[in-house]
């Protein structure tokens, strides 16, 4: 593509003109100018860009991402379905079309994307699932409101300034942006109500300016309007002798919508009641707001708002139910519950280690409950709950607090009666139970998810080392996987340190699975680098096991738990026994 090269002084007067408006007389641009010899030689980079071959690295399966959000999000199993379904399929498709690039494979015109419009009360998990599938396939993401966004032209953030955030997301990386997710929240608000007046810009304008990104277009990195931009341009011009044309595509970028949809239900039972008059009516059905969600149309969508457009580029549509006191509780006792995890974390880093009874739990999922916000009011209710402990412990002595329904039910009360007497011996008794129930709990979860997990982490899950990771888990509230990656490297560096103890001495030691387990269970809780441990613990090791192999002809050790736990009494062992023979 031939661009026109713009004069370069015309280039300088606008910019000191712009200047001159914003700043007076004070700041001048006066850079030096390169100008190329032909237009011909200038390069559209962008287009340059785009024409490289991309690669993306994607090997999950619907049915693997949705065991992944089972671990985190409670309820909600049609979403989970849908959205690990089409995002899976989303990502294979990409990856098989710039696999075999074969025209009729690569290039199909009229191929729909697999964008989604998500249906649901507020605080039920529509954005933490999005973020949850965004971190665990390593794609750039982005969230923005719809209601924070107008037409192009209008004053207001632009649509396509989404798909800008994407590359400062990949940190300028076009091509991973080119493969990320943007999700726009409230999308409810920019449906047109039918008494609206004259131009909407904050909802028709918007609509119409999310089609070509939804489907496919080139998106300029270069704002128009935005100085720093020009000035980048300009100096790229003045070192280069090049315009340089920065474009991001949309083609594979996912786009992921949701909103609370007030008043959508109506117009579904409207609908279904309509359809339901006749011999086939039942008169004793009602369906409540959330089923009647599930039933939700396109043309019901378009009749809330929407244009036919807008919707034709959403395919894919799934409804979110409201939680109750039960899945707020469940939310509450999951291993990776955000909002527990968060608050331990808290307490944690005065050096106070707080638990949660079940009763305690349970009614603070009953109080949520009653603010009608969804998971959302979880965490307002435990910081009501325990704002004066987690302002008052770190002042005192007290390292260990259990949070049980009396505190719950009345927090100054019994924040008072433990300043003033200490932690009782009931106090540590429920403590420890608690510490007790959450790694059985975490022992039972294991065993029920074993064969979900990578083969792997199947193989660490076994026999004495799954007491060793749920102790790890437990302790230090760390999420299982990465206990599981940790515990995997640990093991790896004990094999690393015997061949290095092998290459160094000429003597091959071999640690024992038990010796290994309590290696690694005694690096964690030091802190250290497996390798400085190991020199420490067999500083004696070298000389020691060299007169072993010169009286016995042994040059091959298989080191004990004994080894790890009195590494001296063990040697003394091993020599004392080869005098002995």
């Amino acid at each position: 593509m031939v661009l026109k090269v713009p004069d370069p002084h015309e280039l300088e007067k606008e910019l000191n003109e712009y200047l001159t408006k914003k700043y007076g007389n004070r700041i001048r641009l006066a850079t030096p100018m390169v100008i190329p010899q032909k237009d011909e030689d200038i390069i559209d980079q962008g287009s340059e860009q785009h024409k490289q071959s991309k690669k993306i690295t994607f090997d999950l399966k619907p049915e693997e991402l949705e065991s992944y959000l089972n671990e985190f999000v409670v309820k909600q199993e049609d979403p989970k379905e849908v959205l690990a379904t089409k995002i899976c399929t989303h990502f294979n498709r990409i990856k098989y079309r710039e696999t075999y690039t074969r025209s009729e494979t690569s290039d199909r015109v009229g191929m729909i994307k697999n964008n989604i419009i998500m249906i649901g009360p507020t605080g039920v998990g529509k954005t933490y699932l999005i973020k949850l599938i965004a971190k665990k396939i390593g794609v750039p993401f982005v969230k923005g409101d719809a209601t924070k966004f107008s037409e192009t032209g209008y004053v207001g953030g632009d649509v396509d300034d989404l798909v800008r955030d994407l590359v400062h997301e990949a940190e300028g990386d076009i091509e991973r942006a080119q493969y990320g997710i943007i999700y726009i929240d409230e999308i409810d608000k920019i449906a047109s109500g039918s008494n609206a007046i004259g131009v909407d810009v904050s909802r028709t304008g918007v609509q119409r300016g999310l089609l070509k990104p939804m489907e496919e277009t080139e998106v300029d990195l270069k704002v128009p309007h935005d100085i720093v931009s020009q000035m980048e341009a300009m100096e790229h011009f003045r070192r280069t002798g090049q315009k340089e044309r920065r474009v991001i595509n949309t083609k594979d970028i996912l786009f992921i919508v949701s909103g609370a949809f007030n008043g959508l239900a109506d117009i579904i039972s409207k609908r279904v009641n309509r359809e339901g008059i006749g011999f086939r009516a039942d008169p004793q059905r009602r369906d409540s707001g959330a089923e009647c969600l599930k039933m939700v149309t396109p043309e019901d969508l378009m009749h809330y708002g929407f244009e036919s457009e807008f919707i034709g580029r959403l395919p894919v549509i799934t409804a979110f139910v409201p939680l109750t006191t039960d899945d707020l509780y469940r939310i509450l006792k999951n291993l990776n519950s955000a909002v527990i995890n968060s608050k331990k974390q808290d307490f944690k880093s005065y050096g106070i280690d707080v638990r949660f009874e079940d009763e305690a739990l349970y009614a603070i999922a009953e109080r949520a409950c009653a603010h009608t916000t969804g998971a959302r009011a979880l965490v307002s209710v435990i910081e009501k709950v325990l704002m004066k402990f987690e302002k008052t412990l770190p002042s005192t002595a007290i390292k260990r607090l259990v949070v049980t329904k009396e505190i719950v039910d009345n927090p100054a009360r019994e924040l008072a009666l433990l300043l003033d007497a200490g932690e009782s011996k009931e106090q540590r008794a429920r403590y420890l139970g608690v510490v007790k129930r959450e790694k059985d709990d975490l022992r039972e979860l294991i065993m029920q998810r074993k064969k979900s997990f990578p083969l792997k982490h199947q193989e660490l899950l076994s026999g004495a080392r799954t007491h060793l990771i749920v102790n790890r888990v437990v302790d230090t509230g760390s999420h299982l996987t990465v206990v599981l990656e940790e515990i995997l490297a640990l093991l790896e560096d004990t094999r690393n340190y015997e061949a290095s103890f092998f290459e160094k001495t000429g003597i091959k030691i071999c640690f024992h699975e038990r010796a290994a387990d309590r290696l690694v269970e005694q690096v964690l809780k030091q802190g250290v680098p497996l390798e400085v441990y190991c020199n420490t613990l067999f500083k004696s090791y070298h000389h020691g096991l060299n007169l072993v192999r010169e009286k016995s002809g042994t040059s091959e050790f298989i080191l004990g738990r004994e080894a790890i736990t009195d590494p001296e009494g063990y040697l003394d062992k091993l020599i004392k026994a080869s005098y002995d023979n």
